[in-house]
């Protein structure tokens, strides 16, 4: 007998109950409210197969995009996450191409581009000299939206995805449709290097960069223990420091990927973030 289609096992997948979810990731539910959980990225409250984390307001339905959310992970990590604790649920390996989307990067657009250029020099503080850099290398682009385009390049330096960050009124980050961050990310380094220091978001990246040019800084994406790619970096250099925010959030998944890479160090941010420390210099 054939299996069944990947989207009715997919839809069996999310059908698993979040609760189910959330006590297999050790989240704490809470004492006085029972739709209340407490986890590393935030509270969050889940109404059936809805989940909202209050934290970070967003949310969304189903397994399989609570564990996205809760570890930063790609469908298919996902999936293999949930594979690992309950068994039985989980398409096998060679139907997982099915699901994967094809990458679509934003067309670049020449006449949004001094909007781009100006939120990262005037409100993130970020030298010009630097965005002219990035821009030259193409890892840095304008959208037809104005929004800030930052590659993320796998092997080969061949794009595997992009961060968007919106630059208008509405403070807004997203990825590529079709990015796959686990394959590839963002980054800006000098010739020679001192070290490694993994962020949590391309803006930031470039903001430690500032800070400490004498370092490779590495954007996951997000919060996030174990990339695909991180085993890699910690190979190439024998200083690896995970400088995610200095919020409850960004302590627990440094506390998560040091366990996991005792090699690894904490490099904490002075302030919430690398941006933060970097405007405040700017002052």
């Amino acid at each position: 007998m054939s299996l069944p289609p990947i989207r009715d096992q997919a839809a069996r997948i999310r059908g698993i109950p979040l609760r189910s979810v959330l006590l297999a990731a050790a989240a704490t539910p809470d004492r006085h409210d029972k739709a209340r959980w407490h986890t590393p990225q935030g509270a969050i409250s889940v109404t059936g197969m809805k989940f909202f984390n209050w934290n970070r307001a967003v949310g969304g339905g189903g397994a399989i995009d609570l564990v996205i959310h809760l570890y930063g992970l790609d469908f298919k990590g996902a999936l293999a996450w949930l594979s690992a604790r309950f068994p039985g649920h989980v398409p096998a390996p060679s139907q997982l191409a099915a699901c994967k989307s094809d990458l679509k990067l934003p067309m670049p657009h020449t006449g949004t581009l001094p909007a781009v250029k100006k939120y990262l020099i005037a409100q993130r503080g970020i030298d010009s000299s630097l965005v002219a850099r990035l821009i030259q290398s193409g890892d840095l682009y304008a959208d037809p939206h104005a929004n800030a385009v930052f590659l993320l390049r796998g092997r080969g330096n061949v794009p595997v995805g992009a961060e968007l960050r919106g630059t208008g009124p509405r403070s807004w980050r997203g990825l590529a449709p079709g990015s796959r961050k686990n394959r590839g990310y963002f980054s800006i380094r000098a010739q020679r290097i001192d070290g490694i220091i993994l962020c949590e978001s391309a803006i930031d990246a470039i903001s430690c960069f500032a800070i400490h040019p004498d370092h490779e800084c590495v954007s996951t994406a997000g919060a996030r223990p174990n990339p695909f790619w991180l085993m890699p970096l910690i190979h190439r250099s024998p200083h690896v420091y995970c400088g995610f925010d200095a919020d409850p959030v960004g302590d627990a998944m440094a506390q998560a990927m040091i366990t996991l890479h005792p090699s690894i160090r904490r490099l904490r941010p002075p302030d919430h973030d690398w941006n933060d420390c970097l405007r405040r210099t700017r002052r």
